[in-house]
């Protein structure tokens, strides 16, 4: 319903109605640029890596500090070369030291388990 009567100075004014196919647009209001579909640059994580004290465990994992600089499709083979690196170190842990050079194998003391009597 409409305000408006003949006795009024002027009549109220109405919004323009669009004739054009495409959106209105805000007037008012900052205006916000389209969002990029570009990847980002890699980029430092910013993860601490703390020394073990065990060089070959320290060195793989400073390796991890060159996915730092790759695209993400670059880090599988950073990490999957760190991975077998670590795999390596402890299933070096696991490993029986060999004998030393010039010694004999200690054999258990045999036991006569016929000569009991009691």
């Amino acid at each position: 319903m409409s305000t408006w009567t003949p006795e009024a100075e002027t009549p109220p004014v109405s919004p323009p109605v669009s004739t054009s196919e495409e959106p209105d647009t805000p007037q008012d209001g900052p205006v916000v640029d389209a969002p990029s579909y570009e990847p980002a640059t890699p980029g430092p994580l910013g993860v601490g890596r703390t020394p073990t004290g065990r060089p070959e465990v320290d060195a793989l994992l400073e390796r991890l500090a060159d996915a730092d600089h790759l695209p993400a499709d670059g880090h599988t083979e950073v990490y999957e070369d760190v991975h077998r690196g670590l795999k390596d170190a402890l299933t070096s842990l696991d490993a029986r030291p060999a004998a030393a050079a010039g010694s004999r194998p200690v054999t258990p003391p045999a036991y006569d388990t016929h000569d009991h009597r009691s």
